[in-house]
């Protein structure tokens, strides 16, 4: 698969990399000319410099461009979109980064243009023969997928655009999806993301998707699809709901990694579950103080409905665990004390699983797609104590709340399944440089690495 950011050309400007540390020995073998040149324009190959070399003729020779950290695709994504527009080759055929090179300049070549024309121009790279095209242009147009879905307001992708948008992707890639939706959910017993999602005028549904074959070991993924919050009854402030298209940025995560694992072909029986659905205000909207039924039988007492992701992926989790996969995998912007504990660029991973963890944290380390881990701390599931009821959605005291949530959530996990939990914010603040400010991939390139690995692929 290739897209427009990676050419099909076999000529180009040549780009030459300049690792800082190796700048002063590169310096001293160029001839006085290029010497003088290059010092005249500045450029002392830090991160994010490029020096345009002209030939005799005034065209362009080739472009140095300055690197700090080689191997991590973020220094690369810049350069799509700064350097002169055109086609590009390696300097060098047997970069010893050739595909970090590829996959900065795939993930930096984009821009959400659904709601006016595009701005920028992107060159195009074309990729030696040393790097796998189709895994490279797979993850970064996985990665385009899931910041438009995050981009696109609720308006035009609410729970059923959702759904419908999964089941394009699972059938394109050979899977199946089928949809539970409004009072169906309650037939079925799904009753916390019926409670939900019930006040909105798009019907809640769980998007559940099935691909590979059913003698490949199970691996379940699971995303919050919360299209857009508004609190509920327990409404936020203005700035508080500004963002919350967002809210689905777990089930964009999830279908983007699903995404990646389809089109790579990896040997996994796959399935996919998102509950989807719009945290709305209406007169029957379920309320503090109310107590819900989930698929797992526990009851729920609602301290703040404004806490709803919890309690309607308690019942996608009960449902993941229901076949035994080896391990469930769930993806939420879940709380905002993960982004006071670990910022908006870092997934804080939870686990029941040591050995699974660790994977995980060294897969994201490899990857560059950061992570870390936060405690299951056993002690705090007391703050979630209800007098009435099994459990309460919240603990209105405002410590540990990522814990205390993902202690919920693991309320609907048997201990014998390996589960983790990814805690993201999946949006950017501000753009930075080949990652402008809006939707983005978090830990799922980690995870990619992490099941590529451990089951063959």
């Amino acid at each position: 698969m290739t897209l427009d950011y990676f050419s099909q050309e076999t000529q180009g400007i040549p780009l030459v990399f300049i690792k800082e540390k190796h700048y002063l020995t590169w310096l001293q073998e160029q001839s006085e000319s290029l010497t003088n040149w290059v010092k005249a324009q500045g450029f002392t190959a830090k991160a994010k410099e490029y020096c345009v070399i002209h030939s005799n003729n005034g065209h362009i020779d080739k472009i140095l461009v300055g690197v700090s950290h080689g191997e991590s695709p973020w220094s690369y994504c810049h350069l799509p979109e700064v350097l002169p527009q055109g086609i590009y080759v390696f300097d060098d055929e047997e970069h010893e980064h050739a595909e970090a090179v590829a996959l900065g300049w795939g993930m930096g070549s984009y821009e959400f243009n659904t709601y006016r024309p595009g701005k920028k121009h992107f060159s195009s790279l074309v990729l030696p023969k040393q790097v796998d095209s189709a895994r490279v242009a797979n993850v970064a147009s996985s990665i385009h997928w899931v910041r438009d879905l995050i981009n696109t307001p609720m308006e035009d992708l609410g729970p059923e655009a959702l759904g419908d948008a999964a089941a394009i992707m699972a059938r394109e890639n050979g899977g199946k999806c089928q949809i539970i939706k409004g009072k169906d959910l309650l037939k079925k017993n799904y009753p916390a993301i019926h409670a939900v999602g019930r006040a909105s005028t798009e019907e809640p549904r769980l998007i559940d998707i099935t691909w590979g074959k059913t003698e490949h070991p199970k691996v379940t993924l699971v995303g919050k699809g919360v299209c857009f919050d508004s609190g509920g009854l327990d409404i936020k402030s203005a700035r508080g709901m500004r963002m919350m298209k967002k809210d689905m940025g777990g089930a964009a995560n999830a279908l983007g990694l699903a995404r990646m694992i389809m089109q790579a072909g990896l040997p996994i029986r796959l399935r996919v579950l998102i509950p989807a659905v719009e945290n709305a205000i209406a007169g029957n909207a379920y309320r503090p103080g109310d107590v819900i039924n989930t698929r797992k039988g526990l009851t729920v007492e609602i301290d703040n409905t404004d806490a709803e992701g919890r309690v309607v992926l308690a019942d996608a989790l009960c449902e993941a665990a229901s076949e035994n996969p080896q391990c469930i995998l769930d993806f939420a912007t879940l709380t905002g004390a993960a982004r006071v504990a670990v910022g908006t660029e870092i997934a804080a991973l939870f686990s029941n699983d040591d050995d699974l963890a660790k994977a995980l944290m060294q897969a994201g380390e490899e990857a560059h797609d950061p992570l870390w881990q936060l405690p299951l701390f056993k002690s705090y599931r007391q703050f979630l104590h209800s007098s009435i009821a099994d459990i309460c959605n919240s603990d209105g005291s405002g410590y540990a709340g990522a814990i205390t949530a993902a202690l919920f959530l693991k309320e609907f996990v048997p201990d014998d399944i390996a589960w983790a939990h990814f805690d993201m914010m999946a949006w950017r603040l501000k753009a930075s440089a080949g990652s402008p400010e809006g939707g983005e991939a978090m830990a799922i390139r980690a995870v990619f690495r992490y099941l590529s690995r451990t089951y063959g692929g």
